[in-house]
């Protein structure tokens, strides 16, 4: 798969909201697209102290086996801060794309979208980057406040930060925690938590997630 970076990774913070700032005008969110999805793929991270494992992994929509994976290992070179997660991250995820045989028709990150402070979580750096649609799924909100959804699957509650309505607080399973979904790239909210309900058939996290997670542990283990 083909992933064009249009910025050297950043060293400063002041650099990485910089970027941020420059690509955040990109990001398309709305509507009920993507029209067709025969593919979703899922993206995770695990770490051991600063060793990183990434991991993609592309499931069949209709029957969410596994079409293909691709994975990569490296370091996070960027310090954790609140806001600027994702630069940690995505060395080593665009590592993992750039791998694949194919080109998924969504992703689904386990982070977020404009559910961020800046607006321009993961999933917006990656739609951006990608040019594809782009979901994330959090375990738990970053920004903003949901009320407590219904307990029935399916049941949501907007996630509101500064008066905007910038995720949705979604039960994939009845009386199970909710996931909190934002729209990164070329996705509507809507459209967004349709896929996410349609990849948790029996869990609360997404099979993309899910898999994702295990062949990145996996990985780093092997290491």
């Amino acid at each position: 798969m083909r992933v064009e970076v249009p910025h050297e990774w950043p060293d400063t913070a002041e650099a990485a909201r910089r970027i941020q700032d420059e690509l955040a005008p990109l990001v398309e969110i709305g509507g009920s697209g993507p029209d067709s999805v025969s593919t979703i793929a899922g993206l995770d991270v695990s770490y051991a102290g600063d060793r990183l494992a990434a991991a993609v992994v592309v499931l069949d929509t209709e029957s969410l086996e596994v079409v293909a994976a691709s994975t990569a290992r490296g370091t996070a070179a960027f310090p954790y801060i609140p806001g600027l997660f994702a630069f940690r991250e995505l060395p080593t995820l665009i590592e993992a794309l750039r791998g694949l045989e194919m080109t998924p028709d969504l992703l689904v990150c386990d982070g977020y979208g404009v559910a961020h402070p800046r607006r321009f979580g993961l999933a917006c750096h990656l739609g951006v980057l990608t040019g594809l649609p782009a979901i994330g799924v959090g375990k738990t909100a970053f920004v903003g406040r949901a009320g407590e959804p219904g307990i029935e699957r399916g049941a949501g509650s907007d996630l509101v930060d500064a008066g905007e309505v910038v995720g949705r607080a979604l039960r994939t399973q009845r009386g199970v925690k909710p996931v909190y979904v934002s729209a990164g790239h070329r996705i509507g909210l809507d459209a967004a938590c349709r896929h996410v309900l349609a990849a948790a058939p029996r869990y609360r996290l997404p099979e993309t997630t899910r898999r994702a997670d295990r062949l990145s542990r996996d990985l780093l283990g092997r290491t």
